[in-house]
């Protein structure tokens, strides 16, 4: 999907004029009560344009604002059912007003009200609708109150728990310093305008993107006690909150207006479903890959390419970074039921899904990191059949690192992130001509890691010729077999070279497999070996203006796919210069045995010294497994520093356990994984770092701004294997 930087143009221009507006890709039904008649529910219509949190903005005139108060059930029995858990009522009263750090109230904004025809209050805000953490929102419901800041990009502004953590656990956090500077950025006139003031209307509407359901006999404490228990919804909001006290002078812009990339991606998943009742409640593991999707005909074929697209423009001085991604996946999955009973599922169940997240403005930090708040589209699969899920995701925080050999007219070669995102899927059924929500089928928590890589018409693979990589890999294997899980991480070297047209690969990969069988047990194997040979080979685009080469890429053993085919290993990518590649393999099988389903990643040896100070972002996934139990560990953007030949790791960590005989999988909690490791160059751009059990291999790029890595560890007699990527900080 192409971003068009006009029409995000014309709705930044709106922001920053009227202080009101909304984003564009929020646009859809909103959490209303059917007691209001003419009103929409999500419950009631599920739409897969929009967040699960989509925007009513009908009837608003500028600086305008609709409240809608959800309160836990229990504090509402008679309320409408909402999304979440929640009911919708009609606050006993509001009160608009100004406040500080410790949320005193300093007294009213100028405003007005009245009462929409369903019922709805709405308030217009005299001097446009504030844009930063200073002017709230109370509603109050019998003898609960609850409050919500004001500065909403979608202009529905929802009160309830969600809103109520993020008050309490944002503004009074700040020391007077740093609010003070928060303020004077909402406050900057235009000539000095600060991007980051844009930070507050997304976070407000974001944490209502959340589906982390309340439960019904929650109070109003109780509830914010399993928000802040909940780590990838108290981590997103910490990060947002960080994010928007960064300066516009550390902020920047990519070179170039728009840039396009190929997106290689790979996500993680343990959740647990209910989908069959032989299974429900049991544990799940499950792989998602990046991959085309065939858009057309036979007669008249088309392509959607998993893309981001990166726009870059100044409005009123403010450098403005916008950005979309959207990545069309397959996904495999293992249920893993109690009693060591397991269930592969593939695309005979699972049709093809999309990942996309909404437009919408970013940072460029140093013209190093890429930050922002991520929300992600619902999605529908097998709609109109018997079986039609709807598919709702989290928001996540971004930090993403940019760089390469970008110039000033092509912007930066690669985007390269890791990130995670829970979600449901969830059934629905058509009543009226819309989509209504009913059973939950899955509750899955992903981690990703998304590498994207500049596209350049006219790209020639020769230009792989007569260079040798460093790689690094990690694939899955679900099956109902003897083992029904494997999981495989390894690494090694390869050497390119021209072979009667196309370039072939020498390859030397040692890999660890860890695996469970049939009976329960978990068990690793580090003595994996491979030495065949490979050919890489150009992967036509179809194009609105015709067949292109754009850097994309198959992987095969002998005989090329061709721009449609299935290749025996996998479909990736490379940045224009050739100096880095990966691939999504996908049911990948050598002529030395079966690889499976994962990420590949190639970057050019290097002839200097592996660097020896720096620090580093490191962001990936580990899957770990013992006797009883699966664990995701997601490495939430900790931090890797060098120092001669030793170094430090410090990672907060987002940690989904399974427990096979209890049926239950737990929600994402907080962990932290920290280590002093030594530290070796193995030469030509290999490194190691090794702590105890603790062991990492992998390789850093030419311009030492890149490390991937594999991890491999025990710790308490659970094995552990990961792919973890580290860029570089300014």
């Amino acid at each position: 999907m192409r971003l068009n930087p006009g029409l995000f143009l014309l709705s930044f221009v709106a922001l920053t004029t009227a202080c009101g507006g909304g984003e564009d890709a929020i646009d859809s039904v909103r959490n209303q009560p059917n007691s209001f008649a003419g009103t929409k529910n999500p419950v009631d219509d599920f739409s897969p344009g929009s967040t699960g949190d989509s925007g009513n903005t009908s009837g608003l005139s500028t600086d305008e604002v609709r409240i809608t108060l959800e309160m836990p059930a229990s504090l509402a029995p008679d309320g409408e059912p909402t999304r979440r858990n929640l009911r919708l009522v009609q606050p006993d009263s509001i009160s608009v007003y100004q406040t500080n750090r410790n949320l005193q109230n300093l007294g009213s904004v100028l405003y007005t009200s009245r009462k929409d025809s369903n019922g709805f209050t709405i308030i217009r805000f005299q001097n446009g609708q504030p844009q930063g953490p200073d002017v709230i929102i109370e509603a109050s419901y019998g003898n609960a109150t609850l409050r919500a800041l004001a500065a909403d990009a979608d202009r529905d502004i929802k009160i309830n728990p969600f809103s109520e953590y993020l008050v309490r656990n944002t503004i009074p956090h700040y020391t007077s310093g740093e609010y003070q500077g928060i303020i004077d950025c909402v406050n900057a006139s235009n000539n000095a305008l600060c991007l980051n003031k844009y930070v507050w209307p997304a976070l407000a509407d974001q944490v209502h993107d959340f589906e982390i359901d309340i439960p019904t006999g929650a109070s109003v404490a109780s509830a914010l006690d399993l928000l802040s228990q909940r780590a990838d919804f108290a981590s997103y909001v910490s990060s947002m909150a960080n994010y928007a006290l960064l300066d516009d002078q550390s902020s920047g812009k990519i070179s170039a207006s728009s840039a396009d990339y190929n997106s290689v991606f790979m996500g993680v998943e343990l959740g647990q479903t209910f989908l069959e009742s032989s299974f429900s409640g049991s544990g799940q593991w499950g792989v998602r890959l990046g991959r085309e999707e065939q858009t057309g005909t036979s007669s008249t074929p088309a392509y959607r390419y998993p893309g981001l697209t990166l726009a870059s423009f100044d409005v009123f001085n403010i450098k403005v970074t916008s950005l979309a991604t959207q990545i069309p996946y397959d996904r495999k999955t293992l249920v893993h039921k109690s009693g060591n009973d397991f269930y592969a599922r593939g695309e005979d169940t699972w049709a093809l899904n999309t990942h996309s997240t909404s437009p919408g403005a970013a940072t460029l930090e140093e013209n190093a990191r890429l930050l922002a708040g991520r929300s992600l589209y619902q999605s529908i699969t097998d709609k109109n059949s018997a079986r039609t899920i709807g598919w709702t995701r989290n928001p996540y925080f971004l930090d993403a690192y940019t760089g390469g050999s970008g110039s000033t007219n092509t912007g930066p070669d690669r985007a390269l992130a890791g990130y995670f995102s829970a979600g449901k899927a969830i059934a629905l059924e058509s009543e009226d001509s819309k989509l209504r929500r009913k059973d939950e089928l899955e509750v899955h928590y992903l981690s990703a890691l998304e590498l994207n890589l500049l596209r350049e018409e006219g790209f020639d693979t020769d230009i792989l010729n007569d260079r040798d990589y460093n790689t690094v890999y990690l694939t899955t294997r679900f099956s109902e077999s003897a083992t029904p899980v494997q999981v495989e991480a390894g690494s090694g070297s390869w050497q390119v070279r021209a072979s009667s047209g196309k370039s072939s690969v020498t390859q030397i990969q040692a890999f660890t497999t860890l695996s469970r069988d049939s009976s329960g047990a978990a068990y690793a194997d580090n003595t994996g070996a491979r030495s065949d040979s490979w050919i890489i080979t150009p992967r036509t685009a179809l194009l609105s203006s015709g067949n292109k080469e754009i850097g994309r890429l198959n992987l095969d053993i002998n005989n090329p796919a061709g721009a449609s085919g299935q290749p025996d290993l996998g479909v990736g990518a490379s940045v224009p210069d050739g100096s880095l590649l990966a691939f999504n393999l996908a049911n990948a099988a050598s002529t030395s045995g079966v690889m499976g389903d994962g990420l590949l990643i190639a970057g050019e040896q290097s002839l200097s010294a592996a660097p020896g100070s720096g620090q580093y972002r490191v962001q990936g996934f580990v899957l770990g497994m013992v006797d009883g139990f699966n664990r995701l560990t997601h490495l939430d953007n900790g931090v890797l520093e060098l120092s001669g030949n030793t170094a430090s790791l410090d990672s907060k960590t987002l940690e989904v356990l399974h427990s096979v005989n209890d049926e239950s999988v737990s929600p994402p909690n907080s962990g932290q994984l920290s280590a002093n490791l030594a530290y070796s160059d193995e030469g030509s751009g290999r490194v190691s770092f090794s702590a105890g059990d603790l062991l990492l291999n992998g390789l850093v790029t030419q311009d030492q701004s890149q490390f991937y890595l594999i991890l491999q560890n025990v710790t308490n007699g659970e094995e552990q294997l990961g792919l973890l990527i580290a860029t570089r900080l300014p």
